[in-house]
Formats: C-alpha cells, structure tokens, sequence
C-alpha cells in the first residue's frame, strides 16, 4: 500500500482492523497516519481482485523482498519449488538437471532427454520457491532459457531462514529441522551431484538415478522449509506486535 508501512499496519490492527475485509467495510473508520484513505481503499480492492486471480505479478510488484512470506499460503496452489544440478559451471550449457515440486508431483527435467520442456513446465505456476536460487538457480536458467515465463513471486528461503536466525547451508538447516534424507543421500553434496553427473556420461545409469533421488530430496524439502518460514515469521511479527497467536 502506497504510504503504508509496518507501523501503520499495527496502528490499524490496534484499531481491530485485522483484515481486508474489516477495512473495507469502514475505509474511512481507522486511522492510517499519513497514508491516504482513498488510495488504500482503491490500491485494496484492487488486490482482492488480484488475489481472486492468483495474479503473482501483481504482488511481486507490491511487496519487499522480505515480506513474501506472507503471500505463500495463499499461492501456495499455484506454487513450484525449484533446484538445478550442473556439471560445475554456471554457462546456459551447464544444467544438467531441473527438479520441480508442486506439492503433489515431482519432475525432473534430464539434460540430453527433456530439460527443453522447462519453459513449458515452469509456466504453469505464479510462484517459486528455492533456497539462493536468487543468487545461483533462477540466474542459470535465465541465461540457458531466456525467453521462458519464470513467475515473478520468488520466495529465496535462504534469505528468509537467515533474518529467523538458522545458519548455514540447505543440508544443515534441514538437520537443525530433523529432517533426514535417508542413509543412501545423507551427506551428498552439490560436488557429489557433479561427480554423479559425470560417472552417469560414462555409462553409469545407477549414477544418474542416485542424482534424481538427490535432487527429488532437494525440492520436496523446501515445501517443509517453506512452512517453517511461514510460522515462525508469522509468530514472530505477531509477537513483536503484542498480539496473540490467534488474532488472525
């Protein structure tokens, strides 16, 4: 909301406004500071229509970087999380697989067999999830695929578990979670996935099976991270708030 920030969103829940529905039963009835009560009125409906059609542009464009948590549950059908495996490099050549999860089926795009399908693939969704895939997957892809439709809501967990305090890399967060990958993927590292890659050009197809397993983990576990990131930023902002987990 133009004007709007997040002294002015507890100024409003402090009023009992706690949702859009509230607000816009009464736009003039709450106090917004110095934001105008037109303009929210106006920029809100326009967001209920927005959300009414999973239109992710509409808020990547109106949210922060660190605020997209908030917007997952509510796209979260229209939702894809995302890893890529390469041969070491980070050319347009160097992906050799994409895994995509969509909290029910898991795909994983081949190099040499379907990795041409991921344009096809990644635009069915409004949303993406990864963990530094800002910094690493999502650039790659560009490169190697740059007329292709990416959503442009991208929430980096990697970003989002570092300002709740976790340390260190996807594997390690997912420790401190208790989840386990099993004894035949424990401890594989990015470096494996480049070692499996190439046994598997050599003829090893047990190597290229043990690489999709390892990817499969990848995604499927950022759904779990995701929902963690979601709780625990939303438990904290309540609790910085003053207000009781089941104010909302």
């Amino acid at each position: 909301m133009p004007g709007l920030g997040h002294k002015t969103e507890q100024l409003l829940w402090s009023q009992g406004c706690h949702s859009w529905d509230h607000f816009l039963a009464s736009p003039s009835g709450y106090r917004l500071g110095g934001a105008s009560h037109t303009l929210t009125e106006s920029v809100l409906r326009g967001s209920v229509g927005a959300l009414d059609q999973l239109d992710g542009k509409f808020f990547a464009d109106a949210f922060n970087e660190c605020d997209l948590w908030r917007v997952w549950p509510d796209f979260r059908p229209k939702t894809v999380y995302l890893d890529i495996e390469t041969d070491g490099g980070q050319s347009p050549d160097s992906i050799t697989m994409v895994g995509l999860y969509d909290g029910d089926q898991f795909t994983c795009l081949v190099k040499g067999q379907d990795l041409d399908q991921y344009p096809e693939v990644i635009a069915q969704y409004q949303m993406v999830v990864t963990f530094y895939g800002s910094g690493f997957d999502l650039p790659v892809l560009r490169r190697a695929f740059p007329h292709a439709a990416v959503p442009r809501l991208h929430l980096d967990l990697c970003h989002t578990l570092k300002r709740l305090g976790f340390k260190g890399g996807l594997k390690k967060i997912e420790k401190q979670l208790g989840l386990d990958r099993g004894q035949e993927l424990d401890g594989l590292t990015g470096w494996d996935a480049v070692r499996l890659w190439r046994e598997y050009q050599r003829g090893r197809d047990e190597s290229l099976e043990r690489l999709i397993a390892y990817n499969r983990e990848d995604v499927v576990n950022l759904e779990h991270l995701a929902q963690v990131a979601f709780d625990r930023s939303r438990g904290l902002l309540l609790a910085e708030s003053g207000l009781a987990p089941g104010t909302f």
